[in-house]
């Protein structure tokens, strides 16, 4: 609660422009990097400001206000010096001044707040009252008094300005404000729910109101606040039979990760307003997106079930089939088979099923070992009328399948048209990555660790990860051993995993840890056989790869790696809490820059029990 009320205290004070006190490193120049022109001597006093050194600030000031008496922000900065150096009569007297030449109403809280800073809290209280009583007399004043009140954090006095100003105007609406200034003195359940009325009341605030609530949350690591605007948002859901609620719902398990539940909300949603479908297809790409498969299966199938929709439909299979595909044993195999067939029977092979085309050309190759139907299938999409992208896509999978093959060459040929036909695209960086891993798994290194190089700097993290650490593989493998033995033997089983040869590829991994034991590609191999023991579901000899990398190699590359996908086996499949927050724990404190920090922090609260799940 006190953190709630840390944040909210930001969020008005920044808001409203307050300046805050910053002393910088000692023996910085204040009038380094001066800019040019007339700005010189605002910036300058604005730094001897922020750095604490009033007594210049002051001077400098004192001068602004005479050039330019109606600049109000200077005058605030004059009077906060005249406050930090004890010159309350200097400031009282400046403040009363303009008082009587602009009868500015707010000026009653500036000298309300300068006796306030003397402990004279009577006469503080005095001038208070007549700020408030300038509303009275014109409720346009509220505008000027309580913005006042907020830069002081007057948050009480604040919350009479807006309530009296909105009394007296009622086309006025300050909930907002007032909502944020109750949160501000603890009344969180208060400010929940005038928030959640307030952007009922006003939908076109919804996202200013959805915003500020994020804020909160992304801050709320007990999840206190989470767990009460849970609670207020299932009331409003109860109570009213407004869509509006299940949307908002919706937000917040979303906002949760969530998706199983914002799913519910989801279906309901659509049951009563079915226009389309476009708020349950962004829900399942964020399922996909956290590899939360069940969720994704569901959202589709549900889609699957109303849609009328021939690419709809089309889509919806296409998505589940990857699914199930992903997914299969050997005895899913004829059925998935016949799931294309059908599907094919009944929309053909042109244009419209091009993507479904190239997943059974991949499902022929990867799965079923059947590389010539699948070669002939994607030869004869290409002979279709096809954008550049779907021509790319099907050329990919076919150099995927060559490679898969064995037809380095032929492979190299296809990826290396897509780099040529897209060039400076994502997809020709993913093509020229595809070409140099064909290179690597041939053996020509030199030409591959070029080519890696480059993608390293690609905009897509994953495209520059992969490039990243074939890259490294390659550099310490050669350093170490010139004639690169070990890491021709590394590509030869790295290919047998690309090949899905998963027991031969493990066979040649642990031969390379016997006859290269210490070398620097003990870690690499390692951290494969690691993932290929986990793509076979064997969990315990996936465990004592990467502790063997935890114990022997912290200080290399994969200690990330190894921590993340030891906590990830504990919690998704060896179901061993304390064990699972351990591994994430650790890429906490000593792995802030792994790519994985930002998921361990997430699983770690959820294990902890900050979730309300």
């Amino acid at each position: 609660m006190k953190k709630i009320c840390q944040i909210l205290f930001f969020i008005s004070v920044t808001a409203s422009g307050q300046e805050y006190t910053v002393t910088p490193p000692t023996g910085s120049n204040p009038q380094a990097h001066l800019p040019q022109g007339n700005n010189a001597n605002e910036y300058l006093a604005q730094n001897y400001f922020d750095r604490g050194e009033f007594d210049k600030a002051v001077v400098m000031y004192e001068e602004l206000v005479k050039k330019q008496a109606s600049n109000y922000q200077f005058f605030q900065k004059l009077i906060a010096c005249y406050q930090q150096l004890k010159q309350f009569d200097k400031a009282e007297e400046t403040i009363q001044a303009k008082l009587n030449r602009t009868k500015y109403p707010n000026l009653y809280v500036e000298l309300g707040y300068n006796f306030q800073l003397q402990k004279q809290q009577d006469k503080a209280d005095k001038y208070y009252k007549l700020a408030i009583d300038k509303i009275n007399e014109n409720a346009n004043n509220v505008y000027l008094v309580a913005r006042d009140f907020e830069q002081k954090v007057l948050l009480s006095q604040a919350i009479e300005a807006y309530t009296l100003g909105q009394k007296l105007n009622p086309e006025t609406n300050f909930d907002y404000q007032i909502a944020l200034l109750q949160g501000q003195l603890g009344n969180i359940d208060f400010m929940i729910d005038s928030l959640l009325d307030y952007a009922n009341k006003y939908p076109g605030n919804l996202i200013l109101v959805q915003n500020q609530l994020n804020r909160f949350l992304a801050e709320d690591h007990s999840k206190i606040f989470a767990d009460t605007l849970r609670k207020a948002l299932l009331l409003k859901t109860q109570k009213t039979q407004d869509i509006f609620w299940n949307e908002f719902m919706s937000w917040f398990f979303i906002s949760q990760k969530e998706y199983n539940k914002a799913f519910i909300q989801e279906k309901a949603i659509y049951r009563r307003n079915p226009e389309n479908f476009s708020r349950l297809f962004n829900l399942a790409r964020l399922a996909s997106q956290e590899k939360e498969t069940e969720t994704e299966k569901e959202i589709l199938s549900f889609i699957l079930e109303y849609a009328t929709d021939a690419d709809v439909i089309l889509d919806m299979n296409y998505g589940l089939l990857q699914i199930d595909i992903n997914n299969a044993k050997k005895e899913n195999y004829p059925s998935i088979t016949e799931r294309f067939n059908k599907l094919f029977a009944d929309y053909g092979y042109g244009s419209n099923t091009v993507k479904l085309q190239v997943l059974k050309a991949h499902f022929d190759a990867f799965y079923l070992n059947q590389f010539e139907s699948a070669k002939s299938l994607l030869n004869k999409t290409l002979e279709l009328s096809l954008n550049v992208y779907a021509r790319a896509e099907v050329k990919l999978e076919l150099a995927d399948i060559l490679l898969l093959d064995e037809k380095f060459n032929q492979a190299i040929i296809y990826y290396a048209q897509v780099e040529s036909e897209l060039e400076n695209d994502e997809v020709a960086h993913e093509a020229n990555l595809k070409m140099a891993k064909a290179s690597y798994y041939k053996g020509d290194f030199e030409w591959a660790k070029k080519q890696f190089e480059v993608l390293k700097s690609s905009t897509s993290q994953l495209i520059a990860n992969d490039a990243m650490e074939l890259f490294l593989l390659i550099s310490d493998n050669t350093v170490e051993d010139s004639t690169q033995v070990a890491l021709k033997k590394f590509a030869k089983a790295d290919y047998l995993a690309f090949q899905s040869k998963n027991n031969d590829a493990l066979a040649a991994f642990k031969l390379i840890l016997e006859q290269h034991k210490g070398e620097s590609i003990e870690d690499d191999v390692l951290l494969k056989m690691g993932e290929l023991h986990e793509k076979q579901q064997q969990y315990q000899e996936a465990l004592a790869m990467y502790q063997q990398i935890i114990d022997k190699h912290a200080e290399e590359i994969y200690i990330d790696e190894a921590l993340f996908f030891s906590a990830e086996i504990y919690r998704k499949h060896i179901p061993d809490t304390e064990k699972a927050k351990a591994f994430y724990e650790k890429i906490l404190f000593n792995h802030q820059d792994s790519i994985y920090f930002v998921e361990a922090q997430l699983q770690y609260r959820k294990l902890r029990g900050d979730s309300n799940l």
